[in-house]
């Protein structure tokens, strides 16, 4: 069976890569566009008001297979491979490529060298950029926007402990599909905070569970260790030590750090045993 969650086909239009393995009117080869909005949202169907299933950040590419004509265009992220309908408002053909991304959790892009004039936008951790020169404290991007300098780093660049990211989204809205200090998800944090580690990550929690890491033994479970990860159907938390998990919930409405065995009692009450635990 095709995750349709990764899966680029649809009965009307479907990747070309896929011919032959799934069916639909046409094969298409694709193309691919870069996100040029902040955050883009990704959506289960092409409208406004459809559930969000994750966002895009700037920079990122996406491969076109089809568009509705009335302003959506459907493809797959680059990134995770998730497929959905995402705004055409907010793609355009690639440009120079990428050189750098935002490493705190926001920053501002200005339109000239000083923090005084109104942002042009605001950028979230993870977005992508191409930066052309150094400005005195700031780094200039091609499309002329000026990023604290100390708030991009290269694209090789990681953080060394991903649960210290994790961290810093205490406090951080809950929402639904996002991924981003302006809302995020369980598994939008476990893949954020992953990723500026230099971690790959899928984008839900049952595909976390079912690609990270390792399952711990019944004796390891008895001593988790800062990074473990646990799930739940549909949940996912991250240790942070022997009493304590960070994770974006729906109980809080926001991103908490809460006492291990109170979350894992406070859960099962309501309907949802561990499913696993695992080490990376």
């Amino acid at each position: 069976m095709h995750d349709p969650r990764l899966t680029p086909a649809r009965p009307e239009v479907a990747a070309k890569y896929l011919e032959g393995k799934v069916q639909a009117a046409r094969f298409v080869e694709g193309e691919e566009f870069c996100v040029t909005e902040a955050i883009a949202p990704l959506r289960e169907q092409p409208a406004s008001d459809a559930m969000l299933s994750t966002q895009a950040l700037k920079g990122e590419r996406v491969t076109v297979y089809d568009r509705n004509g009335e302003g959506f265009a459907w493809g797959q992220l680059g990134s995770d491979g998730y497929v959905g309908w995402i705004p055409d408002a907010a793609l355009a053909t690639p440009g120079a490529a990428p050189t750098h991304k935002v490493t705190v959790l926001r920053t501002f892009a200005f339109p000239g060298p000083s923090i005084k004039l109104p942002p042009a936008e605001t950028l979230p951790m993870g977005a992508k950029v191409t930066v052309t020169r150094d400005d005195g404290t700031f780094a200039v991007t091609c499309e002329g926007l000026y990023l604290p300098r100390h708030h991009v780093g290269s694209l090789e660049g990681s953080e060394q402990d991903f649960v210290a990211v994790a961290e810093r989204f205490v406090g951080t809205p809950y929402l639904w599909g996002g991924k981003s200090s302006l809302g995020i998800d369980c598994s939008g944090l476990v893949q954020v905070s992953l990723n500026a580690a230099g971690t790959g990550c899928p984008r839900d929690s049952d595909m976390q569970q079912d690609s990270l890491g390792r399952a711990l033994s019944a004796d390891e479970i008895k001593r988790l260790q800062r990074g473990d990860l646990i799930f739940w159907k549909g949940h996912v938390a991250i240790v942070r030590d022997a009493d304590t998990i960070v994770h974006a919930n729906a109980h809080h409405m926001a991103t908490v750090v809460e006492n291990t065995r109170e979350a894992i009692a406070r859960i099962k009450a309501a309907g949802c045993e561990v499913t696993a635990i695992k080490r990376l």
